[in-house]
């Protein structure tokens, strides 16, 4: 091929042969198949100079039509409003396009002029000077800015989610979150062999615990109810010889919200027959470290562990923050409350960027009813094993029984809980109508397998949202997630719950009492 030739031609064909280095690469993931870009606005640097590239992209802005910010998912790229008299219809469409429209731009890649660099930018070095461009879609007039300075009430970003989601905080923090479960999935199945099950999440109501979401059914008087975890179900998949299952799911709770806390939400659910407690956390250390993103450090195992009475005794919680001391036995709140004033003073107690571990063991099996002191209820859920030193006290003094449940803590807060599991049937029998004094007809299902050689098991969930929200820095759970809830627990952009007709309750067998003061609006 002659010289002039292939100097036309190689330009144009870098894209393809560096598309092709990129995919030879493992673990590099390959953002321009399939498509019709040929790169990213975040990826561009000075070795692509004298590349003709498409860029599609929405405009950050435009200034004096003379040049545009355009942003995707992965950064900035300055585009060049070309000027001549050639390219005026380019000019005319870049220079009136609103902010937020989306556009697509072919064009070359130059330097910036010396001087015109700007170190702030991945892309600083560069530019690109469009030749054609298209207005694929016009935006209107935002209702808030999506510069990340600009406060936005939080009912506003709710509002509007799927616009809070161009900004480049909620895009990392939910790119990182998918990275972490990718490499969740890969420790699991791929290096531990555990089997991805999803569970049914129509079920019937669980005793205790958690208050449920009904779902009504066209069986008149019977509802279904969205399981709060998929508990009966890991612990089935271990009767029917699984061994050992793991899920990323989907769980529910009827309760109201707080910045930790979701009416649906997500956890690392996982089981294992033949395991101890010992084993578990072996896991789960194991796990965190393989999973842990790169750009927060590196995290250190075993991990410390406390039991239930230390931590009440020396902290005044069960969920202590070890980044600092200041052991008090006082509430929990007055030692986190005095830290918060130390630190608004300038006396820097923990370190932000620190990730402390903690296992806390040994809790009570049961606690008093707070409604009733006299009655018991579960610590944490009416599957859970005593403690084998303990095992005795089952039946002539329940309320000293420890249990073999053990919660994992990061920096003050539960990301995960799990125990070893009731595989007795009589076991199981004794605790619901004995000591919880609930009908254990509703859990026969269970009790039955419980009969058909059940193997010893025992499994753990780590609360994916919480442990993401810590990873980032966020202040609330709703920051790692694409669209929540409201502290409501409301969905303000589709606006859920919302009313139904009599009309479409009748199959259901449903009647609504309304309360009068709603009644009275719906007539007006």
């Amino acid at each position: 091929m002659a010289l002039p030739r292939l100097l036309r031609v190689l330009p144009r064909a870098l894209p393809a042969l560096a598309r092709a280095l990129h995919r030879a690469v493992p673990g590099v993931p390959d953002f321009n198949s399939f498509v019709t870009r040929t790169n990213t606005c975040g990826e561009l640097r000075s070795a692509h100079v004298g590349q003709e590239v498409t860029l599609y992209g929405w405009v950050q802005y435009q200034r004096q039509g003379l040049f545009l910010i355009l942003r995707d998912f992965q950064g900035l790229t300055q585009i060049v409003i070309p000027q001549d008299e050639a390219h005026s219809h380019v000019k005319k469409l870049l220079s009136s396009a609103p902010v937020e429209s989306v556009v697509r731009v072919t064009g070359i890649v130059s330097p910036r002029p010396p001087g015109q660099e700007n170190p702030k930018m991945p892309t600083g070095d560069i530019e690109v000077k469009a030749e054609t461009a298209e207005i694929l879609n016009s935006s209107k007039k935002l209702p808030f800015e999506l510069k990340d300075f600009v406060k936005k009430s939080e009912a506003l970003r709710m509002q509007y989610r799927y616009l809070d989601l161009r900004s480049f905080p909620l895009q990392h923090n939910l790119r990182l979150r998918s990275q972490v479960v990718m490499r969740m999935r890969e420790f699991l199945c791929n290096l531990h062999g555990f089997v991805d099950v999803e569970t049914p999440t129509l079920f019937k109501r669980t005793p205790g615990g958690a208050k449920e979401f009904l779902v009504p059914s066209r069986e008149a008087g019977k509802f279904y109810s969205l399981p709060q975890s998929p508990q009966q179900f890991k612990q089935l998949l271990m009767v029917g010889g699984l061994d050992r299952y793991f899920q990323v799911a989907r769980c529910y709770r009827d309760e109201g919200s707080r910045p930790d806390r979701q009416p649906e939400f997500t956890q690392i659910d996982i089981e294992m027959s033949f395991v101890d407690q010992a084993g578990i956390q072996r896991l789960i250390e194991g796990l965190l470290q393989y999973s842990w993103p790169e750009e927060r450090g590196s995290i250190t195992a075993p991990f410390p562990s406390m039991t239930y009475e230390e931590a009440l005794a020396d902290y005044g919680t069960d969920k202590p923050d070890t980044r600092f001391g200041m052991k008090c036995s006082a509430l929990g709140s007055l030692r986190l409350g005095s830290a918060d004033l130390l630190e608004a003073a300038g006396l820097v107690l923990r370190d932000p960027a620190a990730f402390h571990f903690l296992w806390v063991v040994d809790f009570p099996l049961f606690l008093p009813k707070e409604e009733n002191s006299t009655e018991l209820e579960s610590a944490h859920h009416p599957f859970t094993a005593p403690h084998p030193s303990d095992a005795h006290l089952l039946y002539s003094d329940p309320t000293k029984v420890r249990s073999q449940h053990y919660d994992l803590v990061l920096n003050g807060c539960e990301v995960g809980g799990g125990s070893i599991r009731i595989h007795s049937a009589e076991l199981q029998r004794f605790v619901l109508e004995k000591v919880l004094k609930e009908d254990s007809e509703v859990l026969s299902h269970l009790l039955q397998a419980l009969e058909f050689g059940a193997p010893p098991h025992g499994g753990i969930a780590l609360g994916l949202d919480r442990l993401i929200s810590l990873i980032v820095d966020a202040p609330s759970i709703r920051d790692v997630i694409a669209f929540p809830k409201s502290f409501r627990g409301r969905d303000l952009m589709g606006n859920a719950p919302d009313y139904v007709t009599p009309e479409e309750l009748e199959p259901y067998h449903i009647q609504v009492s309304w309360p009068l003061e709603e009644k009275e609006a719906k007539q007006n």
